[in-house]
């Protein structure tokens, strides 16, 4: 029965991403040497044209209820600032409820000038000044996520964290891992100019509903996601580096007592709860590639005659066949049980050095 919903979705997604790509690319030899803030303008456009089939599957296919706790006036600067965005990383799509909340794989990551990092950061720091470094001039408002645990979130993980939080004399976390500060100080020192927010963000999964994976959502089946925010000003952190490492691990502890309270009252009732509503764009975008692509599918199986003949029957049931393992491959790397563990150094006499010998170690 999944196949039955995989391989349309599939099929959907892949045929609409090799158009946006080749926009893209067209839109990065024309137009991006003449002028790099039309270019980076008009590739959010085209970009949203394909990630907004993702937003579907969550707001009209699943029907996941994404229910946002925060302020009025932090509600209201969303998507208005730019902002860098702290998250424990709980569930196994907590990136797609990001795209939700901002409304909004391959090529089309580059051309969107994603950063591409491989979990070393002898690797990554010139990588992740570089990038940031161009997001100085970005013309439009934009939200840079970082998972800070590195990893997501599993009992294993938990349990390894527990013990070497116990071993370095470290506050011992009950729902969170101890965060990675490294890309974070780095962020801060890069962004402190130009950034003027940090939104902490806080995902948790009420007790009356199930976890939401990949899986769940291409079957269509709906979950609930709580996202407590927080607004911190950009100018109110200090200005030594170790000082924004302690900040971060002091927020992610107080983002464990807020899960805390969660569990035991099922919301976060520190916040009101703003109401996101079901936003209509990403139905008018997915309606409108499924006619672009199954006008483009019916003229190309009249122009071919590629059903008439059993090589072309074979043909199209080998692409199939692929389209199926390329989103089974999707949903089984998306499941937390088979992400990268995160490696937990040794302890030793002093927590400062325990922290930066955890620090240098790989993600």
């Amino acid at each position: 029965m999944t196949a039955v919903v995989v391989v349309p979705l599939g099929l959907l997604f892949f045929a609409s991403g090799l158009i946006v790509n080749l926009i893209q690319a067209i839109c990065y030899v024309v137009v991006r040497p003449v002028s790099k803030n039309l270019y980076r303008r008009m590739n959010r456009v085209v970009a949203e044209l394909l990630w907004l089939e993702l937003v579907w599957i969550i707001d009209w296919w699943a029907g996941v209820k994404v229910q946002v706790f925060t302020d009025p006036e932090t509600f209201r600067s969303m998507g208005k600032e730019h902002a860098l965005v702290i998250s424990n990383h709980r569930s196994d799509i907590d990136w797609l409820v990001g795209w939700v909340l901002a409304q909004v794989i391959g090529w089309s990551m580059w051309f969107s000038e994603y950063l591409f990092l491989e979990r070393s950061w002898a690797k990554d720091e010139r990588t992740l000044k570089s990038g940031l470094q161009q997001l100085r001039d970005f013309p439009l408002p934009f939200w840079l996520a970082l998972f800070v645990e590195g990893t997501r979130f599993t009992q294993a993980k938990l349990l390894a964290a527990q013990e070497y939080a116990a071993s370095a004399g470290l506050p011992v976390p009950r729902n969170v891992l101890i965060p990675r500060t490294k890309g974070f100080v780095s962020a801060v020192n890069h962004m402190r100019s130009f950034v003027p927010a940090i939104y902490d963000v806080t995902v948790a999964i009420p007790k009356s509903s199930p976890a939401p994976t990949m899986l769940r959502l291409f079957r269509g089946k709906s979950s609930v996601v709580h996202v407590h925010i927080k607004r911190h000003a950009m100018k109110d952190l200090p200005e030594e580096d170790e000082a924004v490492a302690q900040w971060c691990r002091d927020m992610f502890v107080a983002k464990d007592t807020l899960l805390d309270k969660h569990i035991a009252e099922d919301t976060f009732s520190d916040q009101e709860l703003q109401d996101t509503g079901r936003p209509i764009k990403s139905l008018v975008v997915v309606i409108s590639w499924a006619c672009v692509v199954v006008m483009g599918v019916v003229k190309f199986l009249q122009w071919s005659s590629l059903l008439s003949s059993w090589k072309g029957v074979a043909f199209s049931a080998f692409g199939l066949g692929v389209v199926t393992l390329l989103m089974h491959i999707l949903i089984m790397f998306s499941q937390s049980e088979r992400s990268t563990p995160t490696k937990v150094a040794p302890a030793k006499s002093k927590n400062s050095e325990q922290l930066e010998a955890r620090d240098n170690k790989q993600d």
